[in-house]
């Protein structure tokens, strides 16, 4: 079963101005190696058995951007899906689940930030090893960070604190914490960091969408099958992308699914 890489590559990166701006997001800057975040994202997962070329969706802006960086590696085939508005990253993932598809109905999908630094990267194939098993059995999988002191700027992860073959059932989602409430997590040791990368089969993922925000689905079925080619990009159809609301995965479909399971990182 192939896995497709699939990068969100839509932010912004407004935070770390005047470095990064709206012409030349984080992602697409070198900030930790010589790479960029976005090539190093890619870069990571050599090694990884079955893995596709990624579906990489960004903002239309910077689709010339993203195809030499994606050139520059040895990236040849990736499919660029343009998104004509920022909608948050349910229907983004939606989007890329639909147009995988297109092509196959059997592949999992690893979901991954473009802005993330990630040292470790045996622990993190590893990690992903686990996950696969779990998505191909029907679980939606989430990885988790275990966390290295009490932070307040991320959502944690309440686990089961019994695992199946590495994973955890996902008890609740919760919100980005106070320090008080963020000690306490530390010390219960079954809260892990929301990381917002995934794993799933995208018919699974479609399937349980479907379920719990049909509104997403439809839109962006829409942008999809309205989607135009314009050279090696995919431009999402405008009116229908825009139609969809405008939700995390997190709130659209993990915090509501009783199919969730956490890989801890």
């Amino acid at each position: 079963m192939q896995i497709i890489p699939v990068i969100l590559s839509g932010g912004s990166g407004t935070r770390l101005w005047p470095l990064s701006r709206k012409q030349y997001p984080k992602q697409y800057l070198p900030l930790v190696g010589d790479n960029t975040m976005l090539q190093e994202t890619i870069l990571r997962l050599n090694g990884l058995d079955n893995l596709t070329d990624p579906i990489i969706i960004c903002n239309i802006n910077h689709r010339f951007l993203v195809a030499e960086q994606c050139q520059k590696i040895g990236i040849k085939n990736p499919i660029l899906l343009l998104e004509p508005v920022g909608r948050n990253t349910a229907p983004a993932i939606a989007a890329a689940a639909l147009q995988s598809l297109k092509d196959s109905d059997d592949s999992i999908l690893l979901v991954l930030s473009a802005d993330h630094v990630i040292q470790d990267v045996d622990a993190f194939h590893k990690a992903i090893n686990i996950a696969t098993q779990q998505a191909q059995s029907g679980k939606l999988v989430t990885f988790g960070i275990v966390p290295t002191d009490a932070n307040t700027g991320y959502g944690y992860i309440k686990s089961s604190k019994e695992s199946s073959n590495g994973a955890h059932k996902v008890e609740e989602f919760v919100e980005k914490p106070d320090l008080k409430t963020a000690q306490t997590y530390l010390e219960q040791g079954n809260y892990l960091w929301n990381s917002g990368m995934f794993m799933f089969k995208a018919d699974v993922l479609i399937d349980e969408l479907t379920t719990h925000s049909s509104d997403i689905v439809n839109s962006v079925n829409n942008a999809i099958n309205n989607a135009t080619q314009d050279l090696d990009f995919i431009r999402l159809d405008k009116q229908a992308f825009e139609s969809s609301p405008s939700d995390s995965i997190d709130y659209a479909l993990m915090e509501k699914s009783d199919n969730v399971v956490v890989v801890p990182l």
